[in-house]
């Protein structure tokens, strides 16, 4: 495992025309590396989410954090999680589609990055971003997706979830949920893990009981360390069974 990090900041070009900033996080030493896919939670590419990318740099991946909300928001937007309203126009003007658009552009530079190994790549995400790993996991040969209580799989009455995307997920899924958690309940988790039994996937399903949202997060009020230590544990025993094995 490398010891520290090296950053930078790449404009990626999508294909509906518009170009969106990400936040490249490399491990030390000659590659090629497997790549990671880091989707942001609903407040940016922000200290955390970079300190992420920055985390599975130092496990040896080459890590992408793209600015999902290119479209909405001037690069290097951040929101405040104590004004979740102040971030609700840019959740809500995200489409599959172009959140897909999104996560093939990372995809792509990966695949075309001369210190990755394009054919070990994973992706993680958190919240949004963990909506945003499923569909990753759906719309390319990803090699392990993980998805931290990610809002928007499952159907609610805010959408029709990404559930009939389910057939074609391409790698294993680790999924984490909270069980305090108020905005993504137990049926949601249920009929998540489903319709993954439904289509034959192979994925791993954790609730931790005394976890709220966003519990993996050491900037927001609902942070569990325990809670995270023992997410962090279980997502590279995964990675190291699906992708650097």
């Amino acid at each position: 495992m490398a010891t520290t990090s090296q950053h930078e900041l790449v404009t990626l070009k999508i294909s509906d025309g518009s170009e969106m900033r990400a936040y490249v996080s490399r491990p030390q030493g000659a590659g090629p590396h497997p790549g990671m896919m880091v989707f942001q939670e609903a407040f940016g590419v922000n200290p955390h989410i970079r300190s992420v990318a920055d985390r599975f740099a130092r496990e040896g991946y080459t890590a992408i954090a793209p600015e999902l909300f290119h479209r909405t928001a001037e690069a290097g937007f951040e929101g405040r999680y104590d004004d979740f309203p102040g971030v609700m126009n840019h959740v809500r003007s995200l489409t599959e589609q172009g959140m897909e658009a999104d996560i093939r552009a990372a995809f792509g530079w990966l695949e075309k990055d001369a210190e990755t190994d394009s054919a070990r790549i994973a992706c993680v995400g958190y919240c949004m971003g963990g909506r945003a790993a499923f569909l990753a996991d759906a719309a390319t040969p990803v090699r392990a997706a993980i998805s931290f209580y990610g809002g928007g799989i499952a159907p609610s009455p805010a959408g029709p979830g990404l559930l009939g995307r389910a057939p074609e997920l391409h790698a294993p899924l680790l999924m984490f949920w909270g069980g305090l958690d108020q905005h993504i309940l137990p049926e949601h988790h249920r009929a998540v893990a489903d319709a993954l039994r439904a289509s034959g996937k192979k994925f791993i399903n954790v609730e931790i009981s005394d976890a709220d949202h966003g519990f993996f997060c050491d900037a927001r009020r609902s942070y569990n360390k325990t809670a995270a230590a023992e997410a962090w544990a279980l997502c590279r025993e995964f990675l190291a069974a699906s992708v650097k094995a």
